[in-house]
């Protein structure tokens, strides 16, 4: 079928997202106080689509698909919900759903806005099988980064309602805010290890240019200053006992901010315009 390319299946996934978004009021409507796995349900079924979309794109092109804004984009939505889906297994952070639909739903329009898929360029900056593996432990890193600030929602909303719901605290089946700030501290150190990795990886492997223009590179400028606060982040929390709220804050903020700056960054650096 003609009409069935990888833009449209994942169209057609984000439609899915958006239908989930919608399902979401009815639980936020209900304070989470039943178990549900609609969203579950839904989620998986849309991961099914928003995977056919990744596979079909990248056989035809016979690599990876993340060489461009609109591939990078669709990668990290998919580590998110492919990592909820493994989260949502445990009965007590299904409602991970609730609050990760509305995020993807963003980044899927924003995805589907005209001009960020690019053609592919015949010179890339590095060798097909390193590019790969930077681009890909990079943006499963922000895809961790995504779900830990995810998990930083859901303790805010329970810290809201234990100060000034609490009956509507206590029927709720949300996690215990001292779970949510372990599972958002640990899917933090998670994505700093992959992100660090793929950084690792992009310094080494780096060809063509001296190695110096890859630290001028704004990009590169910019997830070092991103990989900086991280660390400060989980050093807040670990040494200086700063966590909770604060450390919630800090994991919903900095996402945001990746999110708002990572295409401008992009179109500013010269070794990831291909």
């Amino acid at each position: 079928m003609s009409w069935l390319t990888d833009r449209n299946l994942f169209a057609l996934a984000v439609i899915v997202y958006g239908v989930s978004t919608i399902y979401t009021v009815f639980l936020w409507r209900k304070g989470f106080r039943q178990h549900n796995r609609v969203t579950y349900v839904i989620l998986a079924g849309a991961f099914c689509l928003h995977l056919a979309a990744m596979m079909k794109r990248g056989f035809s092109f016979s690599h990876c698909p993340v060489n461009n804004l609109y591939e990078a984009i669709i990668f990290v939505g998919w580590t998110i919900v492919a990592s909820y889906l493994l989260l949502g297994l445990w009965s007590r952070l299904t409602f991970l759903g609730a609050f990760a639909s509305p995020i993807l739903f963003a980044i899927g329009v924003f995805a589907l806005m005209p001009g960020l898929d690019s053609p592919h360029g015949d010179q890339p900056q590095f060798t097909n099988g390193w590019t790969s593996l930077h681009a890909a432990l990079v943006l499963l890193g922000y895809g961790a980064f995504g779900l830990s600030s995810v998990a930083g929602v859901m303790y805010l909303t329970q810290e809201h309602n234990l100060k000034f719901h609490k009956l509507k605290a206590v029927l709720s089946l949300l996690p215990s805010i001292e779970r949510l700030e372990i599972v958002m501290g640990r899917l933090l150190l998670a994505g700093l290890i992959l992100f660090t990795a793929g950084l690792t990886v992009g310094a080494l492997r780096l060809e063509g240019a001296p190695r110096v223009s890859y630290f001028q590179d704004a990009k590169v400028i910019w997830s070092i200053a991103l990989w900086v606060v991280y660390v400060s982040l989980l050093l807040m929390r670990s040494i200086f006992k700063q966590g909770g709220r604060r450390f919630a804050w800090g994991a919903v903020g900095t996402f945001a901010f990746v999110m708002l700056t990572f295409w401008g960054t992009n179109l500013l650096s010269n070794i990831h315009q291909h």
